[in-house]
């Protein structure tokens, strides 16, 4: 038969090993067996890339000159995508990574570039956001009227963040989206 201190004693220490083992986790998340990603070859697109399991390897392969493009406007280095969306035919959100991490967690710590094209051919109110999985990362955005492109913007740790992408046409809000890295839940 058990007493009231025998089980207070006991729930004390079942609490103080589960605490021990959430701060060993929570220290040891870059170790948690996340690998580098798996990288593919896109089909006829000059040396660039996507990384597996990424959103809209499609897209990216259907129109090799504006992905190359969209790659060009991130900078040098930026030729692995890690998405692509198109929101009608208003505009085309890139996501691209150069491959390098920002700390040792490599889910998390990747340098993310985006870009919002303007695939109506005027001039629009438009913009990208994007944003970490970590709230004291402030997020990094580029809104104004554009003709050709928003951005690029830069996240240090984007690799499980989300890309807003707007556009207005007029007074109508014609995009309204957020794209979420994909591998990361």
């Amino acid at each position: 038969m058990f007493t009231r201190s025998v089980i207070r004693t006991t729930i004390a220490a079942a609490a103080l090993a589960l605490t021990a083992v959430t701060a060993t986790s929570a220290n040891a998340t870059a170790d948690l067996g996340v690998k580098d990603p798996k990288i593919a070859e896109l089909r006829g697109n000059k040396g660039l890339k996507v990384i597996e399991g990424a959103g809209g390897k499609a897209l990216l392969e259907t129109n090799t000159t504006m992905t190359a493009a969209a790659a060009n406007v991130c900078g040098s280095g930026y030729t692995i995508s890690a998405g692509a969306a198109r929101y009608g035919t208003n505009a085309t959100l890139y996501l691209w990574w150069n491959g390098k991490y920002s700390g040792s967690n490599k889910l998390y710590d990747k340098y993310i570039c985006g870009v919002l094209f303007n695939d109506t051919g005027s001039a629009r109110s438009m913009g990208i956001r994007l944003k970490d999985n970590f709230t004291d990362t402030p997020h990094t955005e580029d809104f104004g009227t554009y003709s050709t492109y928003a951005g690029p913007v830069y996240q240090k740790r984007g690799g499980c963040g989300e890309a807003y992408s707007y556009m207005k046409s007029g007074s109508q809000v014609v995009v309204d989206n957020t794209y979420a890295m994909s591998g990361c839940n």
